[in-house]
């Protein structure tokens, strides 16, 4: 039996993530409009091939394409009924290009419903949760990653409904935004202090921050982390750089050897599991193999 991330990162070990998804299906056809998740029924050798290319650069682990597979995100799409479906098969390809020894963690993302407006009651987002990473982990997960969240109350829910209706290890990560004042807050108004404290009482087993930030800018993320808690792992999916406008075209400016530069301080920071979020490639994720695995 393998190890689990945890023991890994206890004996010291750097492990190195994936990188971006989205634009990846939207380079093999995916259309605006269209539900990405759905691509696991109806492609799964497209998504075979992405997954295929982050395990081939290097990486330890690598996610699901399941981000938005949650019953609110998909009832737009018409396919509530294919919720543990479609969330059973992202973790049955992702498994595939895995192999036995390299690590799945299933992607689970926000529901887009608020809690204190009313949208949805807890125990309505509990229920989906668990629905979600269920399915996750009869697909073959490893472990489970509750990412891009900006309300504790939301990531709480997802971190208890996982912990409780799983064997996974179950990572949180936030989405901190860059303040005027200096500081880094949530859309919602959550510190990565505050995050850490709440989401380690909820029972996750690994925290971090995703999204949002280039990778200097997860740097300070992580060393407010570790300034309240110097022991729970940490994992950081970094933008490649700030998202620029070019005509009509979003563009990603780090390259990959900018982003390689900067993955030894945040893994002196504290950063136990490192990889990318938008903009990031096969090709990013090989240099910071390349640099962390030295």
């Amino acid at each position: 039996m393998k190890p689990t991330l945890t023991q890994l990162i206890a004996e010291g070990k750097t492990l190195v993530s994936d990188g971006a998804w989205g634009t990846f299906l939207q380079l093999k056809g995916l259309q605006p409009g269209e539900c990405p998740e759905l691509w696991n029924i109806d492609h799964p050798e497209a998504v075979l091939e992405i997954a295929q290319g982050y395990i081939d650069a290097g990486a330890d682990t690598i996610e699901t394409n399941s981000f938005g597979g949650n019953r609110f995100k998909l009832e737009g799409f018409g396919l509530v009924d294919r919720v543990f479906e479609i969330n059973r098969k992202a973790a049955e390809i992702s498994r595939l290009a895995a192999g036995d020894d390299k690590y799945v963690l299933g992607s689970i993302g926000p529901t887009g419903k608020i809690l204190m407006m009313g949208d949805v009651t807890g125990d309505e987002l509990y229920d989906a949760f668990k629905e979600q990473a269920v399915a996750l982990y009869e697909g073959g997960a490893d472990a489970l990653v509750i990412e891009t969240m900006t309300a504790l109350d939301e990531a709480e829910i997802a971190v208890r409904a996982a912990r409780e209706n799983t064997p996974c290890e179950v990572i949180c990560t936030m989405t901190f935004d860059y303040l005027a004042t200096g500081d880094y807050r949530t859309m919602m108004g959550v510190s990565p202090s505050e995050m850490v404290i709440a989401l380690k009482e909820a029972g996750a087993h690994i925290v971090g921050a995703n999204c949002s930030n280039g990778i200097e800018g997860m740097i300070h993320i992580t060393k407010e982390i570790r300034s309240v808690d110097k022991e729970i792992p940490v994992l950081i999916h970094a933008n490649a750089g700030l998202p620029i406008l070019q005509g009509t075209c979003t563009v990603f400016p780090e390259s990959p050897d900018m982003m390689a530069a900067f993955a030894p301080q945040l893994a002196r920071a504290g950063a136990n599991i490192i990889g990318g979020c938008c903009g990031t490639t096969p090709e990013h994720i090989h240099k910071l193999v390349e640099v962390l695995k030295k």
